[in-house]
């Protein structure tokens, strides 16, 4: 097996392993509100607390792991958040819960923008699509295990203990990452002799990067409702016994899991047949509009079939769009992918933030859990719009000065 390949399969089993500590807690959330008497608004916080850490450490980590190299900066990052899941488990009531789950978020900042850099590095250009493709997949991996491998831990041993079991996991592979991965540097940097330094104004002056992050801001609060209140929504919304719950949470994810694969393939067979502002850019548009009325039919339609059957699609379909999306950060920041996806990654940690709280406050205020739905397939429909503006043939950066 090539060198390559061994690293995509570690950032594989990373993404797993990312998506399985950050869901855990929606899988557990009725026992631990019961446990530490937290409300709905007050879950709302704990929910978009880490989605707020998350996304303010995307830039600085990304920047640091483009700068440093990879092979410490993401295995350190990978021991801090593993560290703070197993401290959730130890978490006495709301303020506690809150502080933990901040600095769990700080660490799981910079897995993204820094599997995404690794694959800038080691992956040629016609491939970095299938390569995040398979990386966001994993990611959906994580969250269809969740169900399967958290509600039986938590029936048999506590919502407590599933924190320590994952917690551990992480720190054996940030021993694996270490003793396997070297890194590699950028062609340009090899060139030069030394790592150039990150060139801020000009990325920030550049229209196109501002309209990736915004993008990015709506698209996330579609996908970070399935990564905070999916679970509750379905069990206290339409009515999913536990045992129901584990086949309506994980097929979503399934499906969301085929989308990034799907998605991979097709952007890069897309940009190699019809250039790369059709591979990346036509893909997006078309499956976030297709995904808003996905949404819209879930929340409109009643019974539990069909809100099963349209989030499935919705998640499955909007997630076609997320290779493109991540390819799009190597296609125009080239060498600074790191930083630049780091950066659309901060703007939608904010939007899932936005997500998570307002779904929260509305919950309390109407308790109609429908509601939401109409202001998710909203944001989806402006980031449908948005990603029709991105010229992914127009570099962000400059290479040549």
């Amino acid at each position: 097996m090539s060198k390559k390949n061994i690293i995509l399969i570690l950032l594989v089993v990373l993404s797993v392993i990312t998506f399985l500590d950050r869901t855990c807690i929606t899988f557990a959330s009725l026992e631990i509100k019961a446990d530490l008497g937290i409300d709905q608004s007050g879950w709302g916080w704990v929910m978009s607390i880490f989605t707020l850490s998350y996304g303010l450490m995307q830039i600085p980590l990304g920047a640091l792991g483009d700068k440093v190299g990879h092979r410490w900066v993401l295995a350190l990052i990978v021991v801090w958040w593993s560290l703070f899941t197993g401290l959730t488990g130890i978490a006495g009531g709301l303020m506690s819960m809150l502080a933990i789950r901040f600095c769990f978020g700080i660490g799981e900042a910079g897995a993204s923008p820094c599997s995404t850099s690794v694959i800038s590095r080691w992956f040629e250009k016609e491939r970095v699509g299938k390569a995040q493709g398979f990386v966001w997949a994993a990611t959906r991996l994580g969250g269809a295990a969740a169900p399967f491998i958290v509600i039986p831990l938590v029936a048999d041993y506590g919502w407590r203990f599933s924190f320590y079991l994952l917690g551990a996991i992480g720190m054996v592979w940030a021993v694996a990452w270490i003793l396997i991965y070297r890194d590699k540097k950028h062609p340009k940097t090899t060139q030069k002799g030394k790592t150039q330094q990150i060139p801020w104004r000009e990325i920030a002056s550049h229209r196109q990067f501002w309209i990736i992050c915004g993008m990015y801001f709506f698209y996330a609060f579609g996908s970070w409702f399935f990564f905070t209140w999916f679970p509750e929504f379905m069990k206290q919304g339409r009515g999913f016994s536990a045992d129901e719950l584990k086949y309506a949470v994980a097929i979503p994810f399934i499906m969301s899991m085929a989308g990034n694969i799907a998605g991979g393939v097709l952007t890069d067979r897309l940009t190699r047949r019809y250039g790369v502002k059709t591979g990346r850019k036509a893909l997006g548009t078309l499956s976030l509009s297709v995904s808003a009325v996905c949404m819209i039919l879930a929340a409109f339609i009643p019974g539990k079939m069909a809100v099963f059957i349209f989030l499935s699609l919705c998640f499955g379909i909007f997630d076609l769009m997320l290779p493109s999306a991540w390819a799009l950060c190597i296609d125009l920041g080239r060498h600074y992918a790191g930083f630049v996806s780091g950066a659309m990654n901060t703007f939608g940690n904010l939007g899932g933030f936005c997500c998570s709280l307002m779904f929260g406050y509305l919950l309390k205020e109407t308790g109609n859990y429908n509601l939401p739905l109409y202001m998710i397939a909203v944001m989806l429909l402006f980031s449908a719009a948005l990603f029709a503006f991105i010229n992914p043939a127009k570099p962000i950066v400059n290479e040549e000065q």
